[in-house]
């Protein structure tokens, strides 16, 4: 069962540290944390740290320990744009990485590098490869082609395969990433609020439902209307009727991942309290806890529960959350994850 969750940022950026200064770089990297926008960042960090024109300061193997930030190839692979810098993202309908794109990484590594000094192929939410994505990519782990370095992002690492995970350095993230936007600390202040609440009937449990829809409601409106505008779609309104069918397939492909992955962000703040929640109820120390600021809701639910309970509240939330990972209907899994809940 969860206890305190150490920040184990500093010392994820400390081993890299160390292996820039000593020329040990490994091939494959795997992050891991609770936000894959921290990751990517991380990501970004280590590609920019590589390839920077003029890094600030160098290690005793010649190899840049960090990077300006400002050069030509800073900028463009913080803005993902650099020719030498591959993303692979969750695309298909299934909102899986398929096997094409896993081959197509491949093959842009093995090109001679247009300017950097490593080619870098980044995998933003690696554990949603499919099987043959992933068993496809499994030579590549071995052996990336000569200069090249990857880099798997993940905040549901034991959704890999083990063959995967084998063939990487992992680095826990797990720390920072925990540093939740404002949508999700609001959406928790309001779900820590609702359930100090509850009564025991189910009518209070339904209006946390239609807070939780409203919320994700509200985050695919504005992903839709931000995506869209940087879609080609909209720069180019005269292209062929058949290329608008393929942007417009990629642009669903990309809100509904875009989608599902704010929507684990809303998720796992509920799973963050609940897990304080846990903590309360064994009367563990408050400094472990990830919302202190809630504390007064949540030892009026805690009051209400058994230590067995609490943690029946995790498992059922856990598989609320994996649950979601396949084609089931939202609605419903949601209805029924919050309805096992003992608040």
């Amino acid at each position: 069962m969860l206890a305190g969750i150490p920040d184990h940022s500093s010392t994820a950026r400390e081993l890299l540290q160390r292996s820039l200064d000593r020329g040990r770089l490994g091939h494959a990297y795997l992050f891991t944390g609770d936000s894959l926008d921290f990751l990517e960042g991380e990501a970004v960090s280590l590609a920019s740290t590589l390839n920077c024109q003029e890094p600030p300061r160098r290690g005793a193997s010649g190899l840049a320990l960090a990077f300006c930030g400002r050069c030509s190839t800073c900028r463009r692979i913080a803005t993902r744009q650099h020719p030498d810098v591959g993303w692979i993202r969750p695309e298909s309908k299934m909102r899986q990485i398929q096997a094409d794109q896993t081959r197509a990484l491949t093959q842009a590594l093995s090109l001679k590098a247009h300017e950097a000094a490593h080619k870098i192929g980044i995998l933003v939410a690696a554990d949603r490869m499919n099987s043959s994505a992933a068993n496809a990519f499994l030579k590549t782990l071995e052996e990336p082609p000569s200069g090249s370095i990857l880099i798997l992002l993940s905040t549901e690492p034991d959704r890999l395969l083990e063959t995967v995970l084998s063939r990487c350095l992992r680095l826990s993230f797990g720390g920072e990433g925990g540093a939740l936007n404002d949508t999700v600390l609001c959406w928790v202040a309001s779900f820590s609020a609702a359930a100090a609440k509850e009564t025991g009937g189910v009518l209070n449990r339904y209006r946390i439902l239609a807070e939780l829809a409203n919320a994700l409601a509200t985050t695919r409106e504005s992903l839709e209307k931000s995506l869209e505008e940087q879609s080609p779609l909209v720069r180019f309104p005269d292209a062929e009727p058949a290329q608008r069918e393929r942007w417009e397939t990629e642009l669903n492909a990309a809100v509904e991942s875009e989608y599902r992955r704010k929507r684990g962000e809303l998720l796992s703040g509920i799973h963050w309290w609940l897990r304080d929640l846990w903590l309360v109820v064994h009367g563990l120390p408050s400094e472990l806890l990830r919302f202190p600021e809630y504390l007064e809701s949540t030892q009026r639910v805690a009051v209400r529960l058994h230590p067995a309970e609490a943690g029946q509240n995790l498992d059922a939330w856990e598989s609320t959350q994996r649950i979601l990972h396949t084609n089931v209907q939202e609605a419903l899994a949601l209805e029924v994850g919050l309805l096992k809940l003992r608040l």
